[in-house]
């Protein structure tokens, strides 16, 4: 009886890992390297801003100040979330890849002598014409 036991272990074994492998992904970072952080893990043990559905799925970019074992990295936290231990499971990480046409350039803003400013368009995107 053993023995079959035994065939019947390696044949589910087989199985599940057939199933798992395809999905499984090696990801190693360096360091100097910026990545996310994904709070779906930690939405229950501590709260980053917003609760509930409009909670964020990934903090800030953060950069990996060094390796700690083979699958954890020792990331450098901001300020207000010094709390929470900087060293996170390779699962918990996301790869940042940088989109020049996702930076910014912040304008100009021409302040008042009360510290107040006008608001001006920029551009009309779209209008709609009705007849009554």
């Amino acid at each position: 009886m053993v023995p079959l036991i035994n065939e019947l272990l390696k044949t589910a074994f087989s199985r599940q890992k057939s199933y798992a492998n395809p999905r499984r992904k090696d990801v190693k970072f360096a360091v100097s390297d910026y990545v996310f952080l994904e709070l779906s893990y930690m939405k229950r043990v501590i709260r980053f801003g917003k609760k509930g559905n409009l909670a964020p799925y990934y903090i800030r970019l953060l950069e990996i100040m060094d390796r700690v074992g083979a699958v954890a990295y020792w990331l450098e936290l901001p300020s207000s979330v010094s709390h929470v231990h900087p060293v996170f499971h390779i699962s918990m990480l996301r790869k940042y890849v940088p989109d020049p046409s996702h930076v910014q350039q912040p304008d100009t803003v021409e302040l008042n002598e009360e510290l107040t400013f006008e608001e001006q368009p920029v551009a009309i995107v779209d209008y709609q014409m009705r007849q009554l």
